[in-house]
């Protein structure tokens, strides 16, 4: 079961929590997921990344940038993050293989740090080749750890329309200006997942630039699960 994740000695059993998904845009499709991970698998994570992370790069590992200032790193394969794999992909139905998937990235983000506005789809087709998998069709972006005192840190849609329901506050920031788009709260244990591709048009949309604004106090882990349109080859990982 979930708590077998944090127990070595008992046999463990990939079993999804009931998440609960919430409809933020259709167009493009963006939904939230109430409590995408259990706390178990969030601690195992923790603890496998534990002194692993390194300062964020952009299309390559060796490529820093003062648009992106947060440290990251990837997760070694076990059975826990296989079943969080396989969550993603059947969120998303029955004919994306494992194949498809990057390899998931954990990102820590300390007071200061932030990552600009971007998208995760590729504009330079050298990043986007049939033998890295072709574009990044879906993310998700989970919240794997939200400390305490955390300040600022949110996920900003600066072209998503701002809900106006006070109902929406619990996820969303509903004090920042409504021409800002949307912002998604830190909220540990939730996910937003969105489509990067246009069926419509063909490549990618841009709708879905975002940015991870700057942490003003505490620390926000988070993890990236990217989807591209094909298998990832070796060069894309």
């Amino acid at each position: 079961s979930s708590d077998s994740a944090t127990d070595p000695a008992a046999p463990y059993r990939c079993e999804h929590p009931p998440y609960t998904p919430q409809i933020i845009s259709t167009s493009p499709l963006i939904i939230y997921l109430h409590n995408f991970t259990t706390r178990s698998e969030r601690a195992h994570l923790r603890q496998k990344t534990n002194g692993t992370f390194r300062r964020s790069a952009i299309t390559s590992p060796t490529l820093h940038s003062s648009i992106r200032t947060s440290t990251s790193t990837y997760i070694p394969s076990d059975p826990i993050l296989s079943c969080i794999e396989s969550r993603a992909l059947t969120f998303q139905g029955h004919d994306i293989p494992p194949s498809h998937l990057e390899p998931l990235q954990l990102v820590r983000y300390l007071p200061g740090e932030h990552y600009s506005f971007h998208t995760d789809w590729f504009g330079n087709p050298a990043y986007s080749s049939p033998s890295m998998g072709g574009n990044r069709k879906t993310s998700f972006f989970a919240y794997l750890y939200v400390s305490e005192d955390m300040i600022g840190g949110g996920t900003n849609f600066p072209m998503i329309p701002a809900k106006r329901d006070e109902r929406w506050c619990g996820i969303l920031d509903c004090d920042a200006e409504y021409e800002k788009g949307i912002t998604f709260r830190a909220v540990e244990g939730n996910a937003v997942f969105w489509e990067n591709l246009r069926e419509d048009k063909g490549g990618g949309d841009e709708r879905v630039i975002h940015a991870g604004l700057p942490v003003v106090s505490g620390e926000k882990i988070g993890m990236n699960v990217w989807t591209r349109e094909g298998a990832v080859g070796e060069e894309g990982r």
